[in-house]
């Protein structure tokens, strides 16, 4: 028999009633009903229950072992009597009467307890992350995360792909968010940068020749923490491909996001293949924002127009003032109470904006200082414009376009929650494209990028030279699932001469692109293909996948909101004889007065 175990803790069955058997785990939690102590014994793969009476040899090793020790069991498989068989359990049919009990290892008082779902304070969590991920919802998660990157790697390299892995040693980029960077020894006051993507390699690997590439890549951004981004490094399932246009890179991913998908998806419905494709302008008016949640059916809409001159002064002030007025529909939000559109106007303020305009409609009749001051003729046109029916309601963001599309797009996903309009039963994706190309940069005062400046722009050279930069679109394009932006994506520039007149634009020299991307540039003078690609995040699908609302439940070893990493006590300090070796000197930061 094996040192340890001959089965797994959710493998026995009643078929093998009357064998010995010996299983392993952890005493995941225990029941004493007198005579008889019962344990469920739990490994990786599930549980077992294990009993032995006052009188076993078996019974004294246990009852003195806490709570997640691990100990190894030889017993006898018997059957459970039909009113203590437990339904819930794979094992349930059977339980193991122990003979023989050697602990293996004898486990201290908890932080905090494996069994149950007691939430726990985060810090808590991550410091004692070993413990957390015994946790069955944790743990289904991760194992989750793992089959979720086995099947898109499988269905990858069904579609074509080759894999590659590209260096995690790069150089600095001017371009994109904050490096970390890595003191080089034998260089002394030059660093390596951890790369924020694969980007410019996987372009170079196009250049080479290779066709089709992906890899699971590892990424490092030094930024702040969110719900849906993990601060130090995330995972995305990054791919680029040679001679296709922005169709042929969405026929090719679209198979394998939505198979994922619906393999995991446990009873929930997927957009079925070719996705909607939303113009970013049409996205940015209709929803409030470039990632939008296609299962709240709610349209926003402009209704600038029908305020100008109207009796209601601040929103024909706002229009006179080149300002818009979008509407947010509610239904049916007039069966509620006036109440609920008081906090509604209230939860815009604490958002940061000065209100949310709104009109209760009430078995027709439309109510409220918006409406009263409107008039009913105007108000009528209004709400028939708008397809309102007689007991919804509608809410008014008003100001500079940006910032009313900001409070829309929010109050959109609000009243979407509060009237339960979401479907949690469905992932709804769709591609936003026709991203413009460059934006107006208010602080700087100059034109900027306004995605990604290695994106070839629509009307490639002669729009660089004829169009207004502001009016350039690119094959700039994101794929957004349940309102989470997976990704972002591009057809290259793969013209040196459109890519130093783009940068150009943005005012970048000659010389600068030749030094700030010399590896790209360089490669692009000797022959490249046309190649576009993406790179869906891979934390984010599991995210969704495993319905969980923060990234860091699905990640193994997340850092913290501050890029702590508890557990492990990084970052920390370093020894002076590293960073003699390494040329480096601190220098403190000022301490503020």
């Amino acid at each position: 028999m094996h040192a340890y175990r001959t089965h797994n803790c959710a493998e026995l069955r009643a078929s093998h009633v009357g064998e010995t058997v010996r299983l392993s785990g952890w005493i995941h939690r225990k029941r004493d009903h007198g005579g008889l102590l019962f344990v469920d014994l739990r490994d990786h793969y599930g549980i077992t229950q294990i009993v032995t009476d006052i009188d076993s040899e078996a019974f004294k090793a246990i009852d003195g072992a806490r709570a997640e020790s691990v100990i190894t069991i030889t017993g006898d498989v018997v059957a459970r009597s039909a009113e203590t068989k437990n339904s819930n359990l794979p094992t349930g049919e059977i339980e193991l009467r122990a003979r023989e009990v050697t602990v293996q290892s004898q486990a201290q008082e908890l932080p905090l307890p494996v069994f149950g779902d007691q939430e726990y304070p985060e810090d808590i969590r991550l410091k004692y992350r070993f413990l957390d991920l015994r946790r069955e919802r944790i743990h289904n998660n991760i194992v989750l995360r793992s089959k979720v990157i086995a099947s898109i790697r499988k269905r990858m390299i069904g579609q074509g792909f080759t894999e590659f892995q590209t260096p995690i040693l790069t150089a600095s980029s001017p371009e994109g968010a904050r490096d970390y960077l890595v003191p080089s020894r034998v260089h002394p006051g030059k660093f390596y940068a951890l790369p924020q993507a694969p980007q410019m390699f996987k372009q170079l690997l196009m250049v080479a020749g290779f066709d089709r590439y992906f890899q699971i890549a590892p990424c490092f951004r030094d930024e702040d923490a969110r719900a849906d981004r993990s601060p130090g490094e995330f995972y995305q399932l990054d791919f680029e491909m040679s001679f296709v246009t922005q169709d042929d890179v969405f026929n090719a991913i679209e198979p394998v996001l939505h198979g994922v998908f619906e393999e995991f998806a446990n009873g929930r419905s997927v957009t079925p293949a070719p996705f909607p494709r939303i113009p970013y302008r049409e996205s940015m008016l209709k929803y409030g924002n470039d990632k939008p949640d296609l299962r709240n059916p709610i349209i926003i809409k402009d209704v600038s127009d029908h305020f100008v001159g109207s009796g209601f002064g601040i929103f024909a002030n706002i229009v006179a003032g080149g300002g818009v007025i979008r509407a947010i529909p509610a239904p049916k939000a007039g069966e509620k109470s006036r109440k609920f559109f008081d906090e509604m106007n209230d939860w815009s303020r604490q958002e940061g904006f000065s209100g949310l305009g709104y009109i209760n409609i009430k078995g027709g009749e439309a109510g409220g200082p918006i409406a009263k001051n409107h008039g009913p003729e105007a108000t009528a046109k209004l709400v028939a414009a708008l397809g309102l029916g007689p007991d919804d309601g509608v809410f008014f963001a008003a100001g500079k376009e940006a910032d009313a599309a900001k409070l829309a797009g929010l109050a959109r996903t609000r009243v979407g929650e509060q009237l339960e309009l979401i479907d949690p039963n469905t992932f709804e994706f769709c591609w936003i494209v026709d991203f413009p190309m460059f934006e107006w940069d208010e602080d700087n005062k100059k034109v900027d990028f306004s995605h990604n400046p290695f994106s070839m722009p629509q009307g490639e050279l002669a729009a660089l030279e004829t169009k207004d930069p502001l009016d350039i679109l690119a094959y700039q394009y994101d794929i957004v699932c349940n309102g989470v932006e997976l990704s972002s994506g591009a057809i290259r520039n793969h013209k040196p001469e459109i890519m130093y007149k783009a940068f150009e634009i943005a005012g970048y020299s000659k010389e600068e692109v030749d030094t700030n991307f010399a590896g790209m540039i360089n490669a692009f003078k000797f022959g490249a293909p046309p190649h576009g690609g993406s790179a869906p995040g891979i934390d984010r699908i599991v995210m969704l996948l495993a319905d969980e609302p923060n990234i860091r439940e699905v990640i193994v070893f997340p850092m913290n909101q501050k890029a702590e990493d508890l557990m492990m006590g990084a970052p920390s300090e370093v020894s002076p004889k590293q960073l003699r070796e390494l040329h480096i000197r601190l220098v403190e930061p000022q301490q503020k007065s």
